[in-house]
Order: C-alpha cells, then structure tokens, then sequence
C-alpha cells in the first residue's frame, strides 16, 4: 500500500463543491470514480480544503492510498486522460504514508478578484465577482491590515461553521488593482467557513465608504457575524496553492 498526493485544479463552476454531497457533483466524486475505474480499486480522496460551490482552485491537494503498481507521478498524465476539462490534476506523487493534508501545517494561498467596472464582462463572469460601485483600494488595504495576525475571526464565519475554535493566523492580505480588477491575496495557516469571502464582502464595503477601515478593528473585536459585511459571491474565489511545512 502506498500513499500517492496529488495537485488539484479546478473550475468549480459546475460543482456543488469539493465534498461529496446529495444535491449535486462534487469534485471529491468524480476523482473518486476516475481514480476507481483506472487503478482497478476503491479509491476514495482525502482533500486538503473543501471548497464551497462555485469556488476554484488552482492548488488544491488530495491523498489517496492505493496498491497500483502505477508510479506515482505517471498518475497523473493517465487520469488527466479520464477527468472532465474542467478538472485537472497538476502534478502527482508518491508520499509517506502517514502525510495528511489536513493535519499537517501549512500555508494556504487564497485570491477573491473583483471586477470593478460600470458593466459586467461575459469573459470574466465565471472567475470574478462584479460591483460596478466605485471601490477605493487603498481604503480597502487599511482595513485589511487590521487583519493580519492571529485573531478570533468569529465575526467572518458563517454561523454553519462546526470548527472548535475560530482562532487563526493570517501572513498577510496584499490588494492590487490592474485596471478594472481588484486582486485581494490572501495566506493563513486555515480559514473558517465562508472567511475569505466574508472577508472580501466586507472590505468592499470599506472600498465603497460604507465602513471606514478602523471598523474593521471594531468588526473583529465583536465576535459576531451580523456585524461584518455580506458574504461575497463565490465565482470570484480560488484557492491558488497550499505548502506544507517540513
């Protein structure tokens, strides 16, 4: 038996997400039944994040164990030939077969791009969120900054959440606009339910005056959803990597 991990990409557009569910596809399904019908076994992936409906990833990571005699990194040039177009899988390999993608450190890397524009663009609509509201970036980072560090981040959690403590860390929130897209770059070592999009619904509620960004502060402080911004759209999100730490 070995271990094999492998880098996940995704348009999760037509998914209901990357866990199983009954009311829908999910990733975690068709890698599932890919993975079963090439290697001739019961394969069942272990994600490193669920992403929600709607959401992308460029880097998402799974594991999964098998006894194929199929090198670890040829998994992935023989299962590329049986997924979907919208499904891809990046790279592959053998690993220790104790690594867990979700009980080992890591850093993972988030972006929630904003196309901020009087009209919405067909070409962009299924990988951005639109909000033809004039939004100020700099307004935008002063508020991000109050985010940065470990926090209690309650207040950008949705209520759903079952995590046993909404304690995380943030490195960092970097916002850049080029022309009419606003990038919001965010790493941490985990996020809550619905964080980054709150995350990102509320900071464009600074970015368009209806907080100023020492609110922020003030939202964090209060532990308390109903006091942050609205939940943003999911098409605008990615995960764009996970790295593990040694």
């Amino acid at each position: 038996m070995k271990r094999i991990m492998m880098r996940v990409a995704y348009l999760g557009t037509a998914y209901c997400g990357w866990q199983i569910q009954p009311n829908g596809l999910s990733i975690e399904q068709v890698l599932n039944e890919n993975l079963s019908d090439l290697l001739g076994e019961d394969i069942k992936v272990i994600g490193a994040s669920r992403t929600d409906a709607g959401v992308h990833a460029l880097g998402n990571v799974a594991v999964f164990d098998t006894n194929a005699r199929m090198p670890g990194d040829k998994i992935s040039f023989a299962l590329n030939q049986r997924l979907p177009e919208d499904i891809v899988i990046r790279g592959s390999k053998e690993v220790s077969p104790d690594f867990h993608p979700r009980r080992t450190l890591s850093i993972k890397t988030y972006e929630y791009r904003i196309l901020n524009a009087t009209f919405n663009n067909p070409l962009r609509a299924y990988f951005t969120c639109f909000n033809y509201m004039k939004l100020e970036e700099d307004l935008m980072r002063e508020g991000a900054a109050y985010l940065v560090g470990e926090h209690d981040f309650s207040s950008f959690c949705a209520p759903r959440s079952q995590a046993e403590s909404f304690v995380r860390t943030v490195y960092s929130i970097d916002i850049e606009r080029l022309g009419e897209e606003i990038s919001i770059l965010i790493k941490g070592n985990g996020f809550l339910y619905n964080m980054v999009r709150i995350i990102a619904g509320t900071l464009m509620e600074v970015g368009r005056g209806a907080y100023k960004p020492e609110d922020v502060k003030k939202i964090l402080e209060a532990k308390d959803r109903t006091k942050a911004g609205p939940t943003a759209p999911a098409q605008g999100l990615t995960l764009m990597s996970i790295e593990f730490k040694q």
